[in-house]
């Protein structure tokens, strides 16, 4: 059975920094396609904002992080995503996500495309 827990949220002040960890049981993320990030805010759709290809490393972000966020596979079982410079409107529920069937080759920050979600964890920035 496939279980993704993230860690590593909390409250920021704007300009600072947050590294989320996404743990995978069950399967070692080279098992996935892709391994990603989304975030939710109150009111808000889900969005994708970091996705990694397990084979070959290639990252993918949304416009709105690129050059703040880095998305890296730190093990077997671990997927990180650094956030720098944090911004109010990068405050969200950030989930991560896991792609066993390979739909994420085509649309890599398109939520459709994951099979699996952790929980959550929350991030706050203050202004």
């Amino acid at each position: 059975q496939v279980k993704l827990v993230e860690s590593g949220g909390g409250s920021v002040q704007a300009g600072g920094s947050l590294r989320l960890s996404c743990a995978t049981f069950g399967y070692t993320y080279s098992s996935f396609f892709c391994m990603a990030w989304f975030r939710q805010a109150p009111g808000k759709e889900r969005e994708g904002v970091a996705s990694i290809y397990t084979n070959g490393g290639s990252t993918y972000y949304a416009d709105s992080v690129k050059g703040r966020f880095t998305i890296t596979l730190n093990n077997t079982w671990t997927t990180l995503l650094q956030m720098n410079r944090l911004k109010p409107e990068d405050g969200a529920m950030y989930y991560c996500a896991a792609d066993l069937h390979g739909g994420c080759l085509a649309t890599a920050l398109n939520s459709g495309a994951y099979d699996y979600w952790g929980q959550g964890t929350q991030v706050t920035v203050s202004s």
